[in-house]
């Protein structure tokens, strides 16, 4: 594991997010307002916390990578799914805050023409982060960091919300200024979509929720060794980008502990290079 002399591979995905939000949130307000544009702002608004999200995923990160200490002995790596927590909570907060006032305007016909340049504004942004979710995406799957693949979910669903707020502007363009209006509603609706689905994740891994094809998977590889005649039990947890498991496997009851022992130290290393499972505690029983 990474300590905290040694910054973790996954910050740098965390930086660029910062970086692009900071500048596109910038950008997009001051168009939307500029410019007439309710979705351009509303996909601003939707950035400024994404500012917000993005550094609770640094810091969820920078903190993960802590070495152990006498109150964590498992170490500091659920911080990085606390981080993927906080941030679905801040895009909810802004989703519904979005939804109610464009939805507001949409009912009162408080809607204005936007200016094509908002437009352009828009598709800009759509395609920096689409560049920001395949960077984060590749980084996430090098360093298995959850909050990273998170944050990636988060950029991907940006990239498209600006793509809505192009159609928004465009549908204006041609007298259809309420498009604007009804695709803000609609952007609002996809931060609290994308947010849940975060918040869901995050809070299944907190709960020590595990796929039973992973374990299924583990399983079989655990079954190959013929010294092994039965697999009684596999319990399997995440901890941040790492895979936990408790094994049980029944043996014959004359095998000698240094034979037990070796199989044991065998079977961690088949699961490591396989399903690269680092941490697995084998309890032994004789049939």
């Amino acid at each position: 594991m990474e300590t905290a002399n040694h910054p973790p591979k996954a910050l740098k995905g965390a930086i660029v997010s910062i970086t692009a939000y900071i500048l596109l949130s910038m950008i997009k307000v001051f168009v939307g307002y500029v410019y007439d544009s309710e979705a351009v702002l509303a996909d601003g608004f939707n950035n400024t916390t994404d500012i917000i999200a993005s550094v609770a995923v640094y810091i969820g990160i920078r903190v993960a990578a802590l070495p152990r200490d006498a109150e964590h002995k498992y170490g500091h790596a659920k911080m990085e799914t606390i981080s993927a927590l906080v941030a679905s909570l801040i895009m909810v907060a802004v989703g519904v805050f979005v939804f109610i006032t464009s939805l507001s305007n949409l009912i009162n016909g408080a809607y204005a023409e936007p200016n094509p340049i908002a437009a352009v504004v828009a598709f800009f942004s759509a395609v920096v982060l689409f560049g920001v979710h395949r960077y984060n995406l590749s980084l996430a799957k090098q360093t298995k960091s959850l909050a990273l693949k998170a944050a990636a979910k988060d950029n991907l669903a940006d990239a498209l919300i600006s793509l809505g707020a192009t159609l928004g502007v465009l549908f204006a363009y041609f007298r259809l200024p309420w498009m604007d209006t009804v695709l803000a509603v609609l952007i609002a609706g996809l931060i609290v979509r994308t947010a849940v689905q975060i918040f869901l994740d995050a809070t299944h891994q907190l709960s020590d929720g595990f796929p039973p094809q992973l374990v299924e998977s583990y399983e079989l590889t655990i079954e190959q060794f013929t010294e092994v005649k039965e697999v009684r039990e596999i319990k399997g947890r995440h901890l941040g980008n790492h895979v936990m498991l408790d094994v049980t496997i029944a043996v014959d009851g004359e095998l000698t502990v240094d034979a037990a022992h070796a199989l044991c130290d065998e079977i961690e290393r088949e699961l490591d290079t396989k399903h690269a499972v680092d941490s697995v505690h084998i309890h032994i029983e004789p049939i």
